[in-house]
């Protein structure tokens, strides 16, 4: 859930309690707070400094708890290394590193005294390291109970918690406008985390679309075609993944006309929402099951996506497609050796019931071209563990039939820390995924796995529409703990796909 602690920003005039952050360069120097700070300790922070061997290095602090001759509670320095070679990331990983610092068991405010040696910090950039602290905040309690006494009865919850954060800063109104999407950001990732971390058995494929209509609040036209509705259309390779289970399919429309009809052909983000994947028929392991009630994280991103355009008002154009199945084994699963015929009228020889996202996507990318003519198609899935073996946790892979538009993914995965990585496609390895009974198989066997999943999305995609897939296993959930996150579920492709549209689709 969100970070329920207050957020704002104020001048540098310093209030005498709570806990105090400040912040040195390398050598350590010392921003002009941490010194009014040493001053006023009379020279309690310069010893510290020196016992501990602090030199302003990045990670490196100084913690000081019932300072002498300060009403704070603790203050704490925090290193910097060289202001300098910041970017936009840093400065949000700042955010997040000094988030975790802070867990109000010493006071209930935190006054940060954002500046460096130099002076102070960009209103951009002081926006980056507070959308960093409200995205390190993030803690999914939804299902932790009260702590219990002894004897049973239901004891009180602890009150010793952060409840306010004052971002002290030059310009404390141009922060907070610069802060403003920044916001909409944070409540866009948090809304795809919260997705990504519920059990299956609260969230199925009626519950994850009802969580997208959700949406028509803030503006967003949503609409959600049942069982009947996709018998209709023809979406019988989604569809089909679905049939072993007891819970319907669905999938989501979600339409954002942020710049009206001067906007023209929309972008349109697709995602992959398997609730649970249990394999079918092709049941996977036990071990790690669990995890497979992730393999709606790329749903999750375009919920998030949408939702965060919608709050800021974004001046573009954008469709969100969500195809919404449980993959389960059961006497009406589909089998290995089944075909099934897809929305777009090709035909599809089922190998493995297991390598299933890539038929949800593919009727969910055909009807996304046919009724919408978009200037771009964008999917995401956590369709391989190919990807992993490839890229570990760290990059996203990226296929694309479109040089422009990966170097503009690319581009903004470098900006906003969820960075991808450019895998190949070819008529070799579309070769891969040829069938002798069908016009393609689900797939391409052992080698280059996620590749041949991004050759089968391929042939769902029109010529002249560009296109990119981004295989999200690795980084959308059991993700890594990083300064920003320490949640199961990470959110990743929100700020990424958000700062694409900023940079390349928002009407200025």
């Amino acid at each position: 859930m969100s970070d329920q602690t207050a957020l704002s920003f104020a001048n540098k005039t310093a209030p005498a309690d709570g806990v105090a952050v400040v912040f040195a360069e390398e050598g350590p120097k010392l921003s002009a707070a941490a010194q009014d700070l040493d001053n006023k300790s009379k020279g309690l922070l310069s010893r510290a400094v020196a016992i501990t061997g602090f030199k302003g290095k990045k990670e490196q602090t100084v913690d000081l708890v019932a300072p002498q001759g300060l009403k704070f509670a603790r203050a704490v320095l925090v290193g910097l290394d060289k202001t300098s070679s910041y970017g936009a990331e840093d400065w949000l990983n700042l955010g997040g590193a000094v988030r975790g610092l802070l867990s109000g068991k010493e006071a209930p405010a935190a006054h940060i005294y954002l500046e460096t040696a130099g002076g102070d910090v960009a209103p951009a950039d002081v926006a980056s390291f507070a959308l960093g602290m409200l995205l390190r905040g993030y803690k999914f309690k939804k299902y932790k109970t009260k702590a219990r006494k002894k004897d049973g009865a239901a004891g009180e919850a602890d009150d010793r918690s952060l409840k306010k954060i004052v971002i002290h800063c030059g310009d404390p109104r141009a922060a907070g406008q610069a802060f403003a999407p920044a916001r909409a950001i944070a409540d866009g990732v948090t809304l795809a985390r919260d997705l990504v971390n519920e059990p299956a058995n609260v969230l199925g494929p009626a519950e994850f679309a009802a969580r997208a209509k959700e949406l028509t609040k803030l503006g967003v036209q949503v609409e959600v075609l049942g069982l009947k509705a996709l018998q209709k259309l023809g979406m019988n390779a989604l569809l089909a993944v679905g049939q072993g289970s007891e819970k319907p399919s669905h999938v989501a429309i979600m339409q954002w006309k942020g710049a009206g009809v001067r906007g023209g052909d929309p972008i349109v983000i697709v995602g992959k929402g398997v609730t649970f994947d249990a394999g079918g028929i092709s049941l996977k392991p036990a071990a790690g099951m669990e995890d497979m009630k992730g393999d709606m994280a790329g749903a999750a991103c375009v919920v998030g996506l949408m939702h965060e355009l919608a709050e800021r008002k974004a001046k573009v154009n954008a469709v969100g497609i969500i195809g919404l199945v449980e993959n389960m084994p059961s006497g009406s699963a589909m089998r290995p050796g089944d075909v099934v015929t897809a929305m777009s009228g090709q035909t599809i020889e089922v190998l493995n019931t297991d390598a299933e996202g890539r038929m949800v996507l593919a009727d969910c990318l055909w009807y996304a071209q046919e009724r919408f003519k978009p200037k771009a198609v964008i999917n995401l899935a956590t369709l391989t563990g190919a990807v992993m073996v490839a890229l570990g946790k760290e990059h996203a892979g990226l296929f694309s039939n479109n040089d422009e538009l990966s170097s503009q993914l690319i581009a903004a995965g470098n900006v906003t820390g969820e960075k991808l990585w450019r895998l190949p496609l070819g008529p070799k390895y579309d070769k891969m995924i040829d069938s002798k009974v069908a016009d393609m198989k689900n797939t391409g066997g052992k080698w280059g796995g996620s590749i041949s999943a991004a050759q089968f999305l391929q042939r769902f995609i029109k010529e002249g529409t560009p296109w990119a897939h981004l295989d999200i296993a690795g980084t959308a959930m059991s993700s890594v703990d990083s300064d920003i996150n320490r949640s199961w579920g990470s959110g990743f492709g929100v700020r990424l796909l958000d700062r694409l549209i900023v940079d390349q689709y928002e009407r200025r």
